[in-house]
């Protein structure tokens, strides 16, 4: 493999080709250091020693009408999880509060619903004026599915920054995965948000049972859609889900993550990548070399699982050199290192 070759085309935001993305994805272990090497002299090109923090509020749990054989929240799961309406104004504010106390660059407010009513939309509207009123935060909705594009417009102009709408799987193994929408509906969803000018938060779950062919082909589904955050999950099997046996996550090892993550940086190198959920449970210590290809992770706890204590991520990134998005303008100083909730 000719590493500055591909170094300079990713450099100059060229990807490489499939069939190279490819044979980066099933190197050995024995020879993924240099394809690290390689994604962090691009992250670094393009990010410098720059984290962006982000804290998740699970704004409303439970009760989705949807199928999605990975999700706790999903009605048809026998999972175990607190279910809740969506919260009140004040209460969002109140968790946008203690993330931006804990260091948080982007609060991301998600919502388990199939998609949002007008009244789901006025709600995290005037939430995130409220935020954008007090607190120097990015805020992100999570709500799924969006059927009008005015629903898009109206939280644009309420100041919400990005919208998170996961392709989770490949248009092939879709309907294995969800049956009660399509991979087509999520592209719909993408593409209104970008028209709204929101930016695009649009990522993938690994360990599902696809082949390497889908995962290259996510990369660049999400390069074509451009995505201006790639949220890169490994599925955290859960007790009382289709997947939740953990039969899918087998090949997950450590290495393997890190090439996944490697190869969606090559691909998609100008975008910010966030080492997302399952990272502590597939990437283990190998967890700071994730870093050094991603530019970008959740703080503290996911949806309904326990993440990494936050105390322990602050101290992986200062043990690499890296620092926090907007932390020291921001004097969030004070308070780093509590978990969350």
């Amino acid at each position: 493999m000719d590493w500055n070759r591909l170094i300079e085309r990713a450099l100059n935001d060229e990807p490489p080709a499939r069939e190279e993305a490819l044979a980066l994805l099933r190197l050995p272990d024995v020879e993924t250091l240099p394809l690290v090497d390689a994604a962090w002299r691009v992250r670094r090109a393009f990010f410098g020693n720059k984290v962006k923090v982000n804290v998740l509020l699970n704004a409303k749990s439970g009760y989705c009408p949807e199928d999605c054989g990975y999700c706790s929240q999903s009605r048809h799961a026998q999972s175990t999880i607190a279910r809740y309406p969506m919260m009140d104004v004040e209460a969002i504010v109140n968790d946008a509060r203690k993330a931006h106390e804990a260091g948080a660059h982007r609060f991301c407010i998600v919502t388990a619903m199939r998609g949002p009513t007008w009244r789901d939309i006025e709600r995290v509207a005037e939430a995130t004026r409220r935020i954008k009123a007090e607190l120097p935060l990015e805020v992100c909705a999570c709500m799924g599915l969006l059927d009008d594009p005015a629903k898009a417009h109206a939280l644009k102009a309420a100041g919400v920054d990005a919208y998170n709408h996961n392709l989770n799987t490949s248009a092939a193994r879709y309907s294995a995965i969800t049956t009660t929408h399509t991979y087509a509906d999520r592209v719909r969803t993408v593409e209104m948000v970008k028209q709204a000018g929101i930016s695009v938060c649009s990522g993938v779950i690994v360990g599902m049972g696809e082949e390497d062919e889908e995962i290259v082909e996510l990369a660049y589904a999400l390069r074509e859609l451009g995505a201006d955050s790639i949220p890169v999950n490994f599925l955290i099997p859960i007790a009382g889900t289709p997947l939740g046996d953990g039969r899918t996550t087998r090949a997950l090892t450590p290495w393997r993550c890190l090439r996944v993550l490697a190869v969606f940086r090559l691909i998609n190198p100008k975008a910010e990548l966030r080492a997302s959920a399952g990272r502590e449970v597939h990437l283990r210590s190998l967890q700071p070399l994730a870093m050094l290809i991603a530019n970008s992770l959740f703080l503290g706890d996911y949806l309904t699982e326990k993440g990494q204590a936050a105390e322990a991520d602050w101290r992986m990134l200062e043990d690499l050199g890296l620092v926090a998005e907007w932390a020291e303008d921001a004097g969030c100083v004070e308070g780093r290192g509590e978990r969350l909730r």
